[in-house]
């Protein structure tokens, strides 16, 4: 089963500084229709305006994974990812960029701050939150790059509970696979039909099984074996694989 939701149908929320589409009920949008697909429970597309950014606040129990699409997102938190010199300690800097990949598992509480401190240009991420498989772990930080190539034309997978084939190690029974296609590029993916495939189209034109999406649509595919992408143009795309009970 094939279900569709049009990117005009998200939630969306104006604070000035921040423009953001929810996907699913996020703070003030909410839609009972739409509170998650299994163990998904957030994209907020968000954009952030020059010089500005989310304060100091705290996350528990939570896997969240962002993804920059277009500026510089500077990451600080209690962890001490993001301060001055961290790198040089071998820790991350905390500053992503298009391309990065972050993970922070924020466990038993964690406080952290995200902020665009380019003063002429909007950073554009996703924040993707997941429930994590167990309650009550240990907080912890992973940040890992996957540049255009290792994405073109084929689904390279970006995050995993086991981090394999490179991806940054998310404490969830869940995997999350990036790609990039146009032209004839055409990708193709085995599922398990008893869980659940959720796939976001983040910028262009693509079609998922035959279903053409637009950018900020997404497909949800339950009881599926496989998943067809083909036709893209100037695309960007995300696909999940989710288990069915959150």
């Amino acid at each position: 089963m094939l279900t569709l939701r049009k990117s005009a149908d998200r939630g969306y929320a104006d604070h000035g500084w921040l423009k953001s589409h929810h996907s699913f009920s996020f703070a003030d949008y909410h839609d009972p229709r739409h509170m998650g697909v299994g163990n998904l429970r957030v994209i907020n597309d968000d954009r952030i305006a020059p010089g500005t950014g989310f304060g100091t606040h705290g996350h528990r129990d939570m896997e969240i994974v962002s993804y920059v699409l277009a500026g510089a997102l500077a990451h600080r938190d209690s962890m001490g990812n993001g301060e001055a010199g961290a790198a040089g300690r071998g820790r991350a800097d905390g500053v992503i960029l298009p391309g990065d990949v972050q993970r922070m598992s924020a466990g038993t509480g964690v406080m952290h701050s995200e902020f665009n401190h380019d003063a002429e240009h909007t950073t554009h991420f996703l924040q993707i939150w997941i429930l994590p498989r167990q309650r009550g772990i240990a907080p912890g930080y992973e940040q890992k790059r996957f540049d255009a190539p290792a994405k073109r034309g084929r689904l390279a997978l970006i995050a995993s509970e086991d981090g394999r084939e490179g991806s940054v190690t998310i404490h969830a029974d869940a995997s999350l696979r990036a790609g990039l296609f146009d032209g004839d590029e055409r990708a193709e993916l085995a599922l398990d039909p008893q869980r659940l495939t959720y796939v976001h189209l983040v910028r262009g034109r693509l079609e998922a099984n035959d279903q053409p999406l637009a950018g900020g649509d997404a497909l949800t595919l339950a009881g599926e074996s496989r998943l067809v992408l083909a036709r893209g143009a100037d695309a960007e795309v995300l696909v999940f694989d989710l288990a069915p009970n959150g």
